[in-house]
């Protein structure tokens, strides 16, 4: 019996509408858990680097965790894989809500999609039943539109639906999938949905997941619920309110956005205004907030809020989390809240991503402004920048006149557009756009994250330590009860907090030294990475201080839902293997040193040398060479001895 996994994949071919239900390998478990880690090795075996992201070889996998459907709370992430268009590299997004605890009830850990419909169709998986189902009649309806329709077409209101909206039909590049008010929404997976002419996938499942120790399992779970009631009532002292306690961002909840609106730079190069956050600006958008949230929710088996059903006179109830109350707003240089709530529900109805879109719409202002774009570009270009935003937004999602190339994203577009645009390419790596924070000093640790990161996204990186250094008289109760921190960096990660002082913008050398922030970043990225393969929410683990999930407890919940004996040594390992496996998928595509870098004014103030001094140690702390390559060793001691073979193979290592 296979314990926590269902230990079958739903294989599909939209060229030749074939429908395969196929055993998975348990070895395949063992080396990799699930989610990310098994997505990346089937993407490594399946799709080679000559493969484009919009061919009919190209595989677009929707997996669960490997805890979804049991009883770990928050375990409910849908981790959906393939490759980017935007970036040309491995793109994984994860979406919370439903779709991932429905796919196993199915019966079914992935559902992997090959080919290309000849005619836009959805895929109806209802248990042991799948149907290619025609979906010529939802061509052009929005993602969640889309999906109340399917649901009363099938006369089945349970039934999860994963949806793209007309971004994806029109293969935007940044184009999400959308679910129950949640989204895949980072790398244009939406795209590549599209581009397989696959409209939706609704799933309806009712059968048993079983894990193989289920009283010490449960044990465990009343112990990680225990915990969050009791962060709920003791919020840590010294970080904003919405690090405060757990869950992702509580945008939703929390009403005092100084941080945000006076500390960031939003937008595509717009700099940050300090004076913003005044006492009228804050009534006002206090007044907004409590007229359109109608609730918090939360997603399958979760004990937090951080969603909120918002009610807008304009549109259909829609629901929001995180960042995208602001995105649009600062981007925008707007100060008016009921703009954001307003544009965010007409955007997650086209289905584009939350980050990149308003960043392409403040390009494209910033190059109206500067002459490279005229008026011949966009006819009927209006002058109030909320008003450009609509008009900006109806025209990439249908890729009409200039839409067509900013529907490209901002690295593609200001190369095709030329005339200087390219000086106006602030904020991308690696061609994707960054989150958007432009502070005064450079931060070693951050630079890392965002250099060296496969996921191309901060906030799937960041998490387990404080953003900024905490005030003197917290730092010695942070540390007294800071058992989240892993076992063999206790003290030296303590004694980073307890000595962490605010940097003048001219202070040198920095601290801590390299090696301890090497381990600082490997490990909030390897708490990223464990979430990626288990399905849980990064805002009980990865994200957020002092978490219920840590590396310490995790193998103890997996082993006891799966039956595999794992310790923290090999948990780590795992997640190491899974790393290098994304790199690699990569680095066969073309990924060199000179693309990690983040964006050029990220921090005003910038070290070269000492950049790439932390570049080259931090490459020999991974086991790689001095490209960014693993080494035939480190690949050797992961058990991935076949990626050094094909890498030889090809002459990159």
């Amino acid at each position: 019996m296979r314990y926590a996994e269902t230990g079958y994949n739903l294989e599909i071919d939209l060229s030749r509408g074939n429908i395969e239900r196929v055993e998975t390998d348990p070895r395949l478990t063992e080396l990799h858990l699930g989610g990310l880690g098994t997505n990346a090795k089937i993407l490594w075996d399946r799709v080679p680097p000559e493969i484009e992201p919009f061919s009919p070889d190209n595989l677009l996998i929707f997996s669960t965790g490997l805890l979804c459907g049991t009883p770990a709370p928050g375990a409910n992430r849908t981790i959906v894989s393939s490759f980017s268009p935007q970036t040309q590299l491995m793109a994984y997004s994860m979406m919370g809500g439903f779709f991932a605890p429905e796919l196993k009830y199915a019966g079914y850990d992935k559902v992997i999609i090959r080919g290309r419909s000849p005619k836009l169709v959805y895929l109806w998986i209802n248990n042991d039943k799948v149907e290619i189902r025609d979906a010529s009649h939802l061509q052009g309806k929005g993602a969640l539109e889309t999906a109340e329709l399917i649901r009363q077409e099938l006369k089945e209101p349970k039934a999860q639906v994963a949806a793209i909206g007309l971004a994806g039909e029109h293969k935007v590049y940044f184009a999400s999938i959308e679910h129950m008010m949640r989204s895949a929404s980072r790398l244009g997976l939406g795209a590549v949905m599209g581009d397989k002419g696959l409209k939706a996938i609704a799933v309806r499942g009712t059968k048993d997941i079983n894990v193989a120790r289920p009283e010490e399992f449960i044990g465990l779970c009343n112990e990680i619920l225990k915990y969050i009631e009791w962060r709920r009532e003791k919020p840590i002292k010294g970080v904003p309110p919405i690090l405060a306690t757990l869950g992702s961002p509580q945008e939703m909840a929390v009403k005092d956005e100084n941080w945000h609106t006076t500390s960031f730079s939003w937008g595509n190069a717009r700099q940050r205004r300090p004076d913003f956050w005044k006492p009228e600006i804050e009534k006002r958008w206090e007044e907004v907030q409590d007229k359109s949230v109608e609730r918090l929710i939360s997603c399958y088996n979760c004990p937090m809020r951080c969603g909120g059903i918002i009610r807008h006179p304009e549109l259909d109830r829609y629901m929001m989390k995180c960042y995208s109350k602001l995105t649009y707003i600062m981007a925008a240089m707007a100060d008016d809240l009921a703009f954001g709530f307003k544009i965010v529900g007409r955007a997650q109805e086209y289905g584009v991503d939350g980050f990149t879109t308003p960043q392409v719409m403040a390009f494209a202002v910033e190059l109206y402004e500067a002459g490279i774009l005229t008026d011949q570009d966009m006819p009927g270009f209006p002058s109030n920048n909320e008003e450009r935003f609509f008009y900006l937004l109806e025209k990439i999602v249908r890729r009409e006149g200039i839409g067509d190339v900013l529907a490209n994203g901002v690295y593609w577009a200001a190369r095709q557009i030329g005339k200087g645009a390219e000086a106006y390419d602030h904020n991308t790596t690696k061609r994707h756009e960054q989150m958007v924070i432009k502070l005064g000093m450079l931060n070693p640790l951050y630079y890392l994250m965002y250099g060296t990161g496969e996921k191309l996204n901060i906030t799937q990186i960041e998490g387990q330590i404080p953003q900024a250094p905490l005030p003197e008289d917290v730092r010695e109760e942070f540390v007294r009860d800071w058992i989240q921190v892993p076992r063999a960096n206790e003290k030296e990660f303590k004694e980073f907090i307890l000595k962490w002082e605010p940097r003048g913008e001219y202070a040198f050398p920095f601290y801590p030294p390299i090696d301890v922030i090497c381990k600082l970043v490997e490990w909030q990225e390897t708490m990223h990475y464990i979430d990626d393969v288990t399905g849980v929410c990064a805002g009980l683990s990865s994200f957020p201080i002092k978490p219920p999930y840590h590396i310490n407890n995790y193998p103890h919940i997996i082993s006891a839902a799966t039956g595999l004996d794992i310790d923290e040594a090999e948990l780590w390992k795992i997640a190491k293997r899974n790393r290098n496996l994304v790199r690699v998928n990569n680095i066969r595509r073309g990924l060199k040193r000179k693309d990690e870098r983040p964006p050029e004014d990220h921090w005003k103030k910038r070290f070269p040398e000492y950049e790439a001094k932390l570049q080259d140690e931090y490459y020999k702390f991974k086991g790689w060479n001095s490209e960014g390559v693993p080494t035939k060793e480190t690949l050797n001691q992961l058990g991935l001895d076949y990626v050094g073979e094909d890498l030889e193979r090809r002459g990159i290592l």
